[in-house]
């Protein structure tokens, strides 16, 4: 055989390897859903609450909600179309067949309205549950993400619990709220 052939064989391996890896990721991820993340968000208005590292609690979770909102009402600004169509529908496949999101916690979303850095936390929380429930009976047209582009609802769904679930990690209890 020669040199090329085995490089080629070995890339094909590799491929098929790696299809496989992904085909057996995607059927064993379970996507927490947007009930599920309003039930969990509930329960942590009964605690007080710090984040680790980046905003504090309260910004987070007017963020969040503010990008929720944006996939109703469209994003302030938009990555270019090649970035969507290339490196952004990459990210959120990756993401997807991951199951979890990771990104930069302390990027406002491009073009929105700069968020107060302290405020009522169980309120923002409110904000959040109220903007997914907003986002499920939505019937309306989904507009394309800043920066993922074009996503069905379902994949927005996904999207948007992946980026609360990120966040999430750095919100951590300190205390019950009595």
């Amino acid at each position: 055989m020669t040199k090329r052939r085995l490089v080629l064989t070995g890339l094909a391996v590799s491929l098929l390897a790696a299809a496989g890896a992904v085909t057996y990721r995607k059927s064993t991820v379970i996507f927490t859903s947007i009930p599920e993340m309003q039930a969990k968000l509930a329960s942590l208005k009964l605690n007080k609450l710090a984040n680790l590292s980046g905003w504090p609690p309260y910004k987070v979770f007017v963020h969040l909600a503010q990008s929720i909102e944006y996939s109703m009402t469209g994003y302030p600004e938009m990555k270019s179309a090649a970035f969507q169509k290339t490196a952004g529908s990459a990210a959120f496949y990756a993401f997807s067949v991951a199951g979890a999101m990771t990104h930069n916690l302390t990027e406002p979303i491009p073009g929105a309205p700069a968020i107060a850095e302290s405020g009522d936390v169980n309120a923002g929380i409110d904000m959040l549950i109220a903007a997914l429930q907003k986002f499920e009976n939505y019937a309306g047209e989904i507009k394309p993400h800043f920066a993922y582009g074009s996503l069905s609802k379902a994949e927005f769904a996904q999207a948007h619990v992946m980026h609360i679930e990120n966040h999430l990690k750095l919100i951590q209890t300190t205390q019950s709220v009595a």
